[in-house]
């Protein structure tokens, strides 16, 4: 089983320079920001910001392709 996450923006209200809508997205850990309805992701600035997690849908990657996108970062 992987240790990472990855959504997909569904929606980008108020940060539509910092998400892309329908852009594959990887979940930095981060339980305190989980507790609070918050995922941590790294935007289009190339940091890592808090976000709703209602903004994101959740992706299942097969495992191949995981590895390949992993591998491209």
């Amino acid at each position: 089983m992987s240790n990472h996450y990855f959504v997909v923006c569904v929606n980008n209200d108020d940060y539509a320079v910092s998400l892309e809508l329908r852009k594959l997205y990887e979940i930095l850990p981060d339980e305190d920001a989980a507790k609070q309805g918050l995922v941590r992701i790294i935007d289009e600035s190339g940091e890592d910001y808090l976000y709703p997690e209602s903004f994101f849908a959740p992706v299942e990657l097969p495992a191949l392709t995981e590895e390949l996108i992993l591998r491209a970062a």
